[in-house]
Protein backbone atom coordinates (compact mmCIF):
# COMPACT_ATOMS: atom_id res chain seq x y z
CA UNK A 1 0.00 0.00 0.00
CA UNK A 2 2.52 2.22 0.94
CA UNK A 3 4.33 1.80 -2.87
CA UNK A 4 1.35 2.97 -4.22
CA UNK A 5 1.47 6.24 -2.70
CA UNK A 6 4.99 6.61 -2.97
CA UNK A 7 4.61 5.88 -6.60
CA UNK A 8 1.72 8.46 -7.09
CA UNK A 9 3.66 10.91 -4.93
CA UNK A 10 6.81 10.44 -7.09
CA UNK A 11 4.68 10.76 -10.43
CA UNK A 12 2.82 14.10 -8.93
CA UNK A 13 6.55 15.73 -7.80
CA UNK A 14 7.60 14.60 -12.12
CA UNK A 15 4.66 16.27 -12.99
CA UNK A 16 5.18 19.34 -11.05
CA UNK A 17 8.62 19.63 -12.24
CA UNK A 18 7.46 19.33 -16.15
CA UNK A 19 4.50 21.63 -15.64
CA UNK A 20 7.12 24.21 -13.80
CA UNK A 21 9.12 23.59 -17.56
CA UNK A 22 6.08 23.71 -19.74
CA UNK A 23 5.21 27.32 -17.99
CA UNK A 24 9.20 28.46 -17.98
CA UNK A 25 8.59 27.59 -22.05
CA UNK A 26 5.76 29.68 -22.48
CA UNK A 27 7.11 32.58 -20.54
CA UNK A 28 9.79 32.20 -22.51
CA UNK A 29 8.38 32.40 -25.91
CA UNK A 30 6.14 34.83 -24.61
CA UNK A 31 9.00 37.66 -23.50
CA UNK A 32 11.19 36.61 -26.33
CA UNK A 33 13.71 35.68 -23.30
CA UNK A 34 17.55 34.40 -24.29
CA UNK A 35 17.69 32.73 -21.41
CA UNK A 36 16.69 28.75 -22.03
CA UNK A 37 13.40 27.80 -19.83
CA UNK A 38 15.16 24.89 -18.19
CA UNK A 39 17.76 28.09 -16.41
CA UNK A 40 14.45 30.61 -15.86
CA UNK A 41 12.82 27.34 -14.21
CA UNK A 42 15.72 26.27 -12.33
CA UNK A 43 15.97 29.65 -10.73
CA UNK A 44 12.22 29.57 -9.80
CA UNK A 45 12.57 26.53 -8.30
CA UNK A 46 15.86 27.24 -6.18
CA UNK A 47 13.92 30.75 -4.90
CA UNK A 48 10.65 29.05 -3.90
CA UNK A 49 12.88 26.42 -2.30
CA UNK A 50 14.93 29.08 -0.43
CA UNK A 51 11.68 31.27 0.50
CA UNK A 52 10.38 28.10 1.78
CA UNK A 53 7.25 28.18 -0.19
CA UNK A 54 7.80 24.61 -1.93
CA UNK A 55 9.40 22.14 0.74
CA UNK A 56 12.29 19.93 -0.08
CA UNK A 57 10.65 16.60 0.35
CA UNK A 58 7.47 18.41 -2.19
CA UNK A 59 10.65 17.78 -4.91
CA UNK A 60 13.53 14.80 -3.27
CA UNK A 61 11.93 12.06 -4.75
CA UNK A 62 11.08 13.26 -8.28
CA UNK A 63 14.51 14.93 -8.55
CA UNK A 64 16.55 11.74 -7.01
CA UNK A 65 14.48 9.17 -9.94
CA UNK A 66 15.33 12.49 -12.67
CA UNK A 67 19.20 12.25 -11.41
CA UNK A 68 19.58 8.42 -10.94
CA UNK A 69 18.03 7.64 -14.42
CA UNK A 70 20.08 10.52 -15.98
CA UNK A 71 22.31 8.66 -18.26
CA UNK A 72 18.73 7.74 -20.31
CA UNK A 73 18.94 11.37 -21.32
CA UNK A 74 22.23 11.03 -22.34
CA UNK A 75 21.33 8.59 -25.02
CA UNK A 76 19.84 11.27 -28.33
CA UNK A 77 23.56 12.86 -28.07
CA UNK A 78 24.90 9.82 -28.03
CA UNK A 79 22.87 9.21 -31.22
CA UNK A 80 23.59 12.60 -32.48
CA UNK A 81 27.14 12.06 -32.08
CA UNK A 82 26.99 8.98 -34.26
CA UNK A 83 24.87 10.34 -37.14
CA UNK A 84 27.45 13.45 -37.39
CA UNK A 85 30.87 11.54 -37.13
CA UNK A 86 31.68 13.25 -40.48
CA UNK A 87 31.09 17.04 -38.55
CA UNK A 88 33.29 15.75 -35.45
CA UNK A 89 36.14 14.24 -37.12
CA UNK A 90 36.91 17.32 -39.33
CA UNK A 91 35.68 20.22 -36.93
CA UNK A 92 36.05 18.06 -33.85
CA UNK A 93 39.21 19.73 -32.42
CA UNK A 94 37.80 22.95 -31.98
CA UNK A 95 34.34 21.73 -30.52
CA UNK A 96 36.06 20.07 -27.82
CA UNK A 97 38.74 23.19 -27.28
CA UNK A 98 35.55 25.22 -27.02
CA UNK A 99 33.55 22.69 -24.94
CA UNK A 100 37.04 23.04 -22.32
CA UNK A 101 37.61 26.36 -22.45
CA UNK A 102 33.96 27.14 -21.84
CA UNK A 103 33.78 24.80 -18.83
CA UNK A 104 36.99 26.07 -17.35
CA UNK A 105 35.29 29.82 -17.65
CA UNK A 106 31.92 28.46 -15.82
CA UNK A 107 34.20 26.80 -12.79
CA UNK A 108 36.17 29.34 -12.72
CA UNK A 109 33.76 32.18 -12.53
CA UNK A 110 31.48 29.74 -10.36
CA UNK A 111 34.34 29.33 -7.98
CA UNK A 112 34.96 33.47 -7.79
CA UNK A 113 31.47 34.12 -7.16
CA UNK A 114 31.45 31.56 -4.18
CA UNK A 115 34.45 33.10 -2.77
CA UNK A 116 33.14 36.37 -2.89
CA UNK A 117 29.92 35.68 -1.31
CA UNK A 118 31.75 33.74 1.57
CA UNK A 119 34.50 36.77 2.00
CA UNK A 120 31.31 38.93 2.18
CA UNK A 121 28.98 36.45 5.04
CA UNK A 122 32.47 36.61 6.79
CA UNK A 123 32.72 40.01 6.45
CA UNK A 124 29.22 40.71 7.67
CA UNK A 125 28.93 38.11 10.51
CA UNK A 126 32.39 39.40 12.19
CA UNK A 127 30.70 42.70 12.03
CA UNK A 128 27.02 41.64 13.39
CA UNK A 129 29.43 40.05 16.47
CA UNK A 130 31.16 43.34 17.09
CA UNK A 131 27.61 44.88 16.86
CA UNK A 132 26.69 42.40 19.66
CA UNK A 133 29.51 42.81 21.60
CA UNK A 134 29.48 46.85 21.65
CA UNK A 135 25.66 46.10 23.65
Amino acid sequence: MARTGSAVFLLFQIAALCGLFWLCNQIVALAHLPIPASVIGLAILALLLLMRIVPEKAVVAASSWLLGDLLLFFIPPVVSVIKNWVLLREDGGVLVTSLIVGTALVLTGTAWVVDRVFTLEKHLHKRHLRGQADV
